[in-house]
């Protein structure tokens, strides 16, 4: 697992695909209840990544992803999964987590506040602003020095995109065309990672990244480039993770 100084004040990781118990394209620690893997084996993968953070397996709460800005605040393990691409609590035992396999996993803390958040920031989410809700609902909290980390995700040399992305990017702000490279007649490398730390830093956030390309290199990481490019067929997804 990763951790990054800047979330040292509280227990925080981004999980890598290893140290589970899941088999085939979902070995080994596939942390993601929606996939097709068995749930015997998801459960027992997010268990044993609670238990790494000091945490039992029945504080570790997620969210029904979604590709949007919305964002759950949590005083309490919610009875269902919120339909949320972000948490935030400050409720001490609570384990906030999500799942991503190439999107960006954000984790956020105010140590002095003691308030936490996790974000999923696909492309989509981050225009969408989902990052920007993130801290305006830990400010609503109390919050007022946060720290924000982006995790592995696809980075500008893997991600190459169409035009009509670019241009989805650059509707909300042209100044955003510094986030791509040309690569070719129609097609751009996006520089999602960067992407967010800009909006992260523009919205009042410390921000900083793990410098992980979930795609480059060995399979650390699951990826749905990756399984694309290769036609894999189903993957997990990593999670990541960060508590009060």
């Amino acid at each position: 697992m990763i951790t990054h100084p800047s979330l040292a004040a509280a227990p925080h990781a981004f999980f890598t695909r290893e140290g589970g118990v899941s088999q085939g394209n979902y070995a080994s620690l596939n942390c993601s209840i929606s996939s097709a893997d068995d749930p015997a084996n998801v459960a027992e993968n997010r268990a044993r990544a609670a238990r790494a953070l000091g945490f039992a397996p029945a504080a570790l709460v997620g969210a029904y992803q979604v590709h949007g800005a919305d964002v759950a605040v949590l005083e309490a393990p919610p009875p269902v999964r919120p339909r949320a691409d972000a948490l935030v609590t400050r409720t001490p035992g609570l384990l906030l987590g999500i799942v991503t396999a190439d999107c960006a996993p954000v984790l956020f803390l105010d140590a002095t506040a003691r308030v936490a958040g996790a974000a999923h920031a696909g492309w989509r989410g981050a225009v969408l602003g989902v990052l920007e809700a993130t801290a305006d609902a830990m400010r609503g909290l109390g919050a007022r020095d946060i720290h924000a980390v982006v995790g592995p995700c696809i980075g500008q040399a893997s991600y190459q995109v169409r035009a009509d992305l670019r241009d989805d990017v650059l509707a909300r702000d042209a100044a955003d065309a510094r986030f791509f490279k040309a690569d070719g007649a129609g097609f751009w490398r996006f520089d999602l990672p960067g992407y967010c730390v800009a909006r992260l830093r523009a919205a009042g956030v410390r921000a900083a990244t793990t410098g992980h390309d979930t795609l480059a290199g060995p399979a650390l990481f699951f990826s749905h480039r990756r399984r694309t490019l290769a036609g894999e067929g189903p993957i997990g997804h990593q999670l990541s993770a960060i508590g009060v």
